[in-house]
């Protein structure tokens, strides 16, 4: 019966040793970086995760800060794929002249066309009220009008001038003195559409003169109180262009110089989506609005009430920016201990989406390390008391 139990008591012991190990380095394979934890990054250059995707890590400096614009080519210096470049070619090709001062007859449209010296072939709207052209003469689906005298014109595709050309010569067949006058009084073949956070969605018509990204909004009765004129989506022919009011400006270009075309279409998202996230060792742990003058990385860190003084690594502050549709994330870091890195800071512009994060220290994360096992270590102890 004695022996029984010394040899039940050393399996105990023994056990409770292998249990004690076995845990501990469970533990310190994993609690030591309990929590979040920034891993062994490199300090500069791609790296290639274990989830596949692939970052470009940077510290800050006034060298890599980055512009507003998106590159276009990666970090191997190779050309970004269509897919991936769109937007970075969406300056310049937005930028070009407008070609709506040359207005193209399109089908839809109403014209007026009046004949001074033959008013019995016209009558002025006026002055006969069974005019059938007093409303004007609608451009078919086709591009014609039904005009006296000669029939069906061609009028689509020709600007008003262009037309107006055409018309004469082919009245000088019929008339010695042919002199027609054409305008568009409706403009119904050309449009573009808003939606979102404005005062009056829906579908509005080009006329000759050109729409102006703030004149389509103007147009649209404006943003509303909770729409973000720096979050602007443009759809053209089927590709997406993310535009900012305050993001052109910055960029020393006038919204006033990207011009709409036809079957664009304009999304104004929503203020509550502009947000930046703040995770790790802040004194306050909340999503942040970007206002509408912006946010900067200093402001970030003021509006989260600071780095916990107690556990943040203060030398460990990263900014992890994703580009969607590309083949890389950004990842910048920056030693806050620096007082001279606070003007870095305070030049960083933050982006909806961006995620700042800050590295726990060493100590923090093994004293988080002790406390997550001692619950562990006491039951051991209650085990071998046995």
């Amino acid at each position: 019966m004695e022996f029984t139990a010394i040899i039940l008591k050393k399996s105990v012991a023994v056990l409770s040793k292998v249990l004690f190990f076995g845990l501990f380095g469970l533990l310190a394979s994993c609690a030591v970086t309990s929590g979040f934890h920034a891993g062994d990054l490199p300090q500069s250059g791609r790296f290639l995760a274990l989830n596949g995707m692939q970052f470009h890590i940077q510290p800050l400096s006034l060298a890599s800060l980055p512009s507003a614009s998106l590159p276009t080519t990666d970090h191997n210096n190779s050309p970004l794929t269509n897919h991936e470049a769109y937007t970075n070619h969406s300056l310049s090709s937005l930028l070009k002249p407008s070609n709506q001062a040359d207005y193209r007859i399109t089908a839809g449209d109403i014209l007026s066309i009046a004949l001074i010296d033959y008013p019995e072939i016209i009558p002025a709207a006026n002055t006969s009220s069974s005019n059938p052209y007093a409303s004007g003469f609608a451009v078919d689906q086709q591009g014609y009008i039904q005009f006296p005298l000669i029939g069906r014109v061609k009028a689509g595709g020709l600007s008003v001038s262009q037309f107006t050309a055409k018309l004469r010569a082919q009245l000088k067949t019929y008339l010695k003195y042919p002199d027609p006058q054409v305008k568009v009084i409706n403009y119904r073949g050309k449009k573009y559409f808003v939606d979102g956070a404005v005062k009056q969605s829906g579908e509005f018509n080009m006329a000759d003169a050109p729409v102006s990204l703030v004149e389509a909004i103007s147009m649209a009765g404006g943003a509303l109180a909770s729409g973000d004129s720096n979050s602007i989506e443009l759809t053209r022919q089927g590709t997406r262009y993310q535009l900012g009011l305050r993001n052109l400006q910055d960029q020393g270009v006038s919204p006033n110089q990207i011009y709409l075309q036809d079957g664009d279409a304009l999304h104004i998202n929503n203020r509550d989506r502009n947000k930046v996230y703040v995770l790790g060792e802040f004194g306050e742990i909340e999503p942040l609005e970007i206002p509408e003058q912006g946010l900067s990385l200093a402001h970030v860190l003021g509006e989260s009430k600071g780095l916990d003084a107690e556990t943040a690594d203060a030398a460990k502050v990263y900014v992890i920016r994703d580009r969607p549709g590309q083949r890389y994330t950004d990842i910048y870091y920056v030693d806050m201990r620096s007082v001279t890195n606070f003007a870095l800071a305070n030049r960083f512009k933050m982006q909806t989406d961006d995620i700042i994060y800050v590295d726990p220290t060493g100590i923090t994360r093994w004293s988080r390390f002790i406390e997550s096992i001692l619950p562990s270590a006491s039951a051991i102890s209650l085990i071998t008391g046995l």
